[in-house]
This record gives structure tokens, C-alpha cells and sequence, in this order.
């Protein structure tokens, strides 16, 4: 009896958790046209509405922005998106972001994040590591509400700053840890 409840269960939560994975569009953009578009549009809108990360992006030697990550997990989970690398308003490249995770979770999470590298050194390692595991190479800060009230342009180091934004779904949390970044070359 206790079992046939704990199965039940199990599959409810299954169901559910495939019938949200389905209802989310891809994060896949076509082009490199629609992904610079959508990263410029992310940008604008993270920088209107924290005011830290506009100050970070005025410092930064350059900003990934990747506009639209989609993270779904039962018991194993995976995320990914595509984004564009920018310096000082120009187009430097396009990556994407891939992890995959396993634990207790259960949901699907749709987000954008953007990562400021405020040294050129920092910059170098993403460009030569080939593909950038998060947790190596350069320190990564992420930038949460307490500390962007606190974030001003003599407080940032050197290093690189995340900030996350639009997080919707039914995941909680946001780990960037081992996420990997790898360069694309889309059409």
C-alpha cells in the first residue's frame, strides 16, 4: 500500500515534469542575427533594471550575454542556452552554455544570465580555453540583490561578475558551477 503511494507519486511528478518541459519553447535561437538581437535586447533590459550591472558593464573589458537558458531535471538534469560575447557595443563571438546536474530536483527553469570579464586577462582565458568549464580559470562572483545594492565601480575587482535574470519556472536556485562555455559558429 505505502508502496503503490510512492509510485503514484513518482509518476505524477514525472507527468508533470514532462508535460512543462514540452510546453517550453527551445532555447536554440537560428541565426547568428536572432542571437545578437536577443543579447543586445537582454543586456538593455538587465541594465534598466539593475543599475549594478550597468556600472559593471561600464568597467567590463567585456559581457557574455546569454538571453535564454533552459534548465529541466527529474532526478538528472540539463540546462542549456546561446548567447553572444560583447566589447564595448561590438560583436565579438557566440557560445553556448551546457551543463548537467543530478540530486534531488525535479522542474524546469527558464533564465538568461550575463557574465562581465572586467580584466582583459580574464577575457583571454575564455577565448583560448577552447571551452570554459565555470570553476576554473578566472574567479566568477555571482551578483545577487544584496550585493548589487553594494556594487559600485571602486568595489569591483578584478575577475568575473554574474548576474541572472528573468528566472521563471518551477526550479529554485541558480548554480553556475560546472557549467561549461564553448565558442559556436552559427549561420
Amino acid at each position: 500500500m505505502k508502496y503503490d503511494r510512492s509510485l503514484r507519486l513518482l509518476v505524477i511528478s514525472f507527468l508533470v515534469f514532462c508535460t512543462s518541459v514540452l510546453s517550453i519553447p527551445l532555447a536554440r535561437a537560428d541565426s547568428a542575427k536572432e542571437i545578437n538581437s536577443e543579447s543586445r535586447a537582454a543586456l538593455q533590459q538587465l541594465y534598466s533594471t539593475v543599475p549594478a550591472a550597468r556600472r559593471a558593464g561600464d568597467s567590463a573589458s567585456a559581457v557574455l550575454v546569454f538571453p535564454s537558458i533552459i534548465k529541466a531535471g527529474f532526478l538528472v538534469g540539463a540546462q542549456h542556452g546561446e548567447g553572444t560575447l560583447f566589447s564595448h557595443g561590438k560583436t565579438l563571438g557566440y557560445y553556448k552554455t551546457t551543463a548537467a546536474s543530478y540530486g534531488l530536483q525535479a522542474g524546469v527553469q527558464k533564465f538568461g544570465y550575463a557574465l562581465f570579464f572586467m580584466t582583459d586577462n580574464d577575457l583571454a582565458y575564455l577565448r583560448k580555453s577552447g571551452g570554459w568549464e565555470i570553476g576554473t580559470g578566472p574567479s566568477v562572483v555571482i551578483v545577487d540583490k544584496g550585493m548589487a545594492r553594494s556594487f559600485t565601480t571602486t568595489t569591483v575587482k578584478k575577475g568575473v561578475y554574474a548576474f541572472a535574470f528573468e528566472q521563471k519556472g518551477l526550479m529554485a536556485g541558480l548554480g553556475l558551477q560546472g557549467t561549461k562555455i564553448t565558442r559556436i559558429n552559427p549561420k
